[in-house]
C-alpha cells in the first residue's frame, strides 16, 4: 500500500494519472526561487526552452545569460558569478553538462565549493529518438565522485520543484538530474522532501517486507507498479524513493536492509558507478545483504521510443519483478 504518512498522489495507479515532464518541475521551481531570492541567476547553453529555463529568462531577463553552445564557459562563468555572491543555476542536456564540461565543473565549481547548481536535463534512455550520443547514462557516476557535490534525482515534477528550491539553500554545489518525457505524478505538494532523507513510498499492508526496492528518478513509478503486482503474488516489498543519491541517507538504507535482508536497486543509468553502486558501498560497510541491480549494463543507448528503450535495456516493470524474485531466492 502507499505510505499514508507521505500524502502521495491517490491516483498514482489509475489509468488517468496526470503525467508531467520532470524538467517542468525544475522550471517552475527556478522561477519561484528567483521570485524569493534576487541572488538567484540563470545561465543556459542554447537549450533554454528544452530545459524549461525559459520561464526564468522571461521573468528575469536581467538575471539570465544565454551562453550559447559553450558548456565549458557555462560552468566557468557561473563559478565567477557565485564567487561574487550569486546563486547560479546552469542548464543544458546532461550529456553536455556535466558530460562535456566535467573538468570545469570539478575545478572551477566543486574545487572552490562555489554554490553553482547544475541542472542536467534529458538524462537516461527515455530521451528516446535522440539516440545514444544524447542519452546520458553516466552522469550520476560523474557527479557523485566529485567532492562537495550533492546529487539529486527527483521522481516527478513536483519533487523536482522542491529539489530545486532546496538546492538554493545548501550553500554548496549541486547536480539535479532531470528526465525529458512525461512521468506520472507520484507525490503531492504535501509530500515531505528533505535532501538528507529517503522515504518509503510503498509498504506491505501487513507484516514485514521480504525485499527492499530502492529506486531513483522516473523509474520509481515502475518500481511501485512492480511492487503492487508482487503483492498480489504473495511477495511483500518496500519501495524507497532515494531521490538524494549524495548525500545518501545511510540510516534509512541500512534500516531497510536489516528489515528485508535483500535489496534491488532501480535506476535509468549505468549500473557501474550509479545509485546502486552508492547503495552497495553503504551496505558493504554497514550491513551486507544479497543485491540485484536494475539499470543499463555497460552499453550505450540507441534510438527508439522511451518505453521501447526502457524495456530493451531491462529496466521495465517485469525486469524489476524478476530481480525481486531472484534476490529472494538468494536470500532464502
Amino acid at each position: 500500500m502507499l505510505n499514508p504518512k507521505l500524502k502521495l498522489n491517490p491516483k498514482i495507479f489509475n489509468d488517468d494519472v496526470e503525467q508531467v515532464p520532470i524538467r517542468k518541475g525544475f522550471g517552475a521551481g527556478l522561477l519561484f526561487a528567483g521570485e524569493q531570492d534576487k541572488n538567484v541567476v540563470g545561465l543556459c547553453a542554447d537549450l533554454t526552452e528544452s530545459t524549461q529555463m525559459n520561464l526564468f529568462a522571461e521573468k528575469f531577463p536581467q538575471r539570465f545569460i544565454e551562453v550559447g553552445v559553450a558548456e565549458q564557459n557555462l560552468a566557468a562563468v557561473a563559478s565567477g558569478m557565485a564567487a561574487m555572491g550569486k546563486i547560479p543555476f546552469v542548464s543544458s542536456y546532461a550529456m553536455f553538462s556535466p558530460g562535456r564540461n566535467w573538468e570545469q565543473i570539478r575545478t572551477t565549481i566543486a574545487y572552490n565549493s562555489r554554490p553553482v547548481k547544475i541542472a542536467g536535463s534529458h538524462a537516461g534512455v527515455s530521451v528516446g529518438p535522440d539516440g545514444g550520443t544524447h542519452q546520458a547514462l553516466e552522469d550520476i557516476a560523474l557527479m557523485r565522485v566529485v567532492p562537495n557535490m550533492d546529487v539529486l534525482s527527483p521522481c516527478d515534477a513536483i519533487e523536482a520543484k522542491k529539489a530545486t528550491l532546496a538546492l538554493v539553500k545548501t550553500g554548496k554545489p549541486g547536480y539535479l538530474r532531470l528526465a525529458r518525457e512525461k512521468t506520472p505524478i507520484i507525490t503531492t505538494e504535501e509530500t515531505p522532501f528533505d535532501i538528507n532523507k529517503a522515504e518509503i513510498y510503498w509498504m506491505p499492508e501487513m507484516g514485514l517486507a521480504q525485499v527492499g526496492i530502492i529506486a531513483t528518478g522516473s523509474l520509481l513509478f515502475k518500481a511501485m507498479i512492480a511492487a503492487k503486482e508482487l503483492e498480489s503474488e504473495g511477495i511483500k516489498t518496500k519501495v524507497m524513493n532515494l531521490s538524494s543519491i549524495k548525500p545518501i541517507d545511510v540510516e534509512a538504507v541500512v534500516a531497510l536492509a536489516k528489515e528485508c535482508k535483500a535489496i534491488v536497486t532501480v535506476e535509468e543509468h549505468q549500473i557501474a558507478g550509479g545509485m546502486g553502486s552508492a547503495v552497495s558501498e553503504t551496505l558493504a560497510q554497514n550491513f551486507p545483504v544479497p543485491m540485484e541491480f536494475i539499470g543499463v549494463r555497460d552499453l550505450f543507448g540507441q534510438s527508439g521510443t522511451p518505453d521501447e528503450l526502457v524495456e530493451h535495456y531491462g529496466m521495465g516493470k517485469n525486469a524489476i519483478k524478476e530481480a525481486v524474485k531472484k534476490v529472494l531466492k538468494r536470500k532464502l
